[in-house]
């Protein structure tokens, strides 16, 4: 009879990392917007140092849609898909084994970036963004957040089956071979 896994108990101290890592994203991403809404007109381009012009500069711009502004018009939709990431995220987050790290990892840079633009949409009706990069569309660390914690848990897939599969009580390369 095989056993199922048990799940670590389930305390406030699971949440830490979470708060520091989303929380720290979160407060980054709003000071810089609130910075470029302060100081840059809509539109208007800011170079800190000439010699980046043609590849990188800031640039306030807004966006009603998703990351890298794909899907515009569509921000209340992806306030709710927002809320309903965050609260996946929260639920499911202290379930995850103490040493899952990147999947802990993943999911905390996904909400710092979920709510750090979730907060532009209620707030604004539209997301700030300004960093621009070649002819790449116009981010801002939200959208970097979600994006690496997107590229953490699939590289932590990717790499990592193996151990997953054997902490979960699949068997290991080689161990489904029947004796001799």
């Amino acid at each position: 009879m095989a056993s199922t896994p048990t799940q670590p108990p389930i305390n406030l101290r699971s949440y830490l990392s979470l708060v520091l890592i989303s929380g720290s994203i979160i407060l980054l991403d709003q000071l810089t917007k609130n910075w470029v809404r302060a100081n840059l007109a809509y539109g208007q381009t800011w170079m800190p140092w000439e010699q980046l012009a043609p590849y990188a500069r800031i640039v306030h711009w807004q966006n009603t849609g998703a990351a890298f502004g794909m899907f515009q018009n569509a921000g209340g939709i992806f306030a709710v898909l927002a809320v309903l990431v965050a609260g996946m995220i929260v639920y499911y987050f202290p379930r995850l084994e103490p040493g899952d790290w990147a999947v802990r990892l993943a999911m905390s840079l996904q909400l710092g970036g979920a709510l750090g633009n979730l907060i532009d949409r209620l707030q604004h009706g539209h997301v700030t963004d300004f960093i621009s990069i070649g002819s790449f569309p116009v981010w801002n660390i939200a959208d970097a957040s979600i994006t690496c914690g997107v590229a953490v848990l699939v590289l932590d897939l990717l790499f990592n089956r193996e151990r997953r599969e054997q902490a979960h009580g699949a068997p290991a390369k080689g161990d489904d071979k029947p004796a001799n």
